[in-house]
């Protein structure tokens, strides 16, 4: 029995359609406005972003063209077709639609922070909707 709902399962999976992964535009773009590329500033630090090509929207709005802001603080960004984790340290949900963050726990030294804009299901546009900053923290 235990068999068959197992290779029941694995031709449904097989079968099925996956959701289909949020489209953007060809002009989407993000842009991290603050900090500037390279700077060395004291702590905390104020992540601002700017969006152009895709409306900025709670992740509870699942209209097409849309999206919300996701941040990766000194980590990779998860593959471009896989969901964005939550409850990752260093992976940050902008999920009210928030277009600016503060980092107030950044320890002194060279940092680097991803902005990807994601879908309702917190998984990247396509294609992806990125950009990346880096900057320094002094003492």
């Amino acid at each position: 029995m235990r068999c068959w709902i197992a290779g029941l399962a694995l031709t449904a999976a097989a079968v099925m359609p996956r959701c289909a992964q949020a489209q953007a535009g060809s002009s989407a773009r993000v842009k991290i406005t603050a900090p500037a590329h390279g700077a060395t500033l004291s702590g905390p630090v104020k992540v601002t972003l700017a969006a152009t090509g895709v409306e900025i929207v709670p992740a509870t709005d699942e209209r097409p063209g849309t999206g919300h802001h996701h941040l990766f603080v000194d980590r990779d960004v998860t593959p471009v077709d896989d969901t964005m984790p939550r409850g990752v340290t260093g992976i940050i949900h902008l999920g009210r639609g928030q277009t600016e963050f503060v980092l107030d726990s950044l320890k002194p030294g060279p940092h680097r922070v991803i902005a990807v804009v994601g879908d309702s299901k917190h998984r990247p546009l396509q294609p992806l909707v990125a950009d990346t900053v880096r900057f320094t923290v002094k003492d």
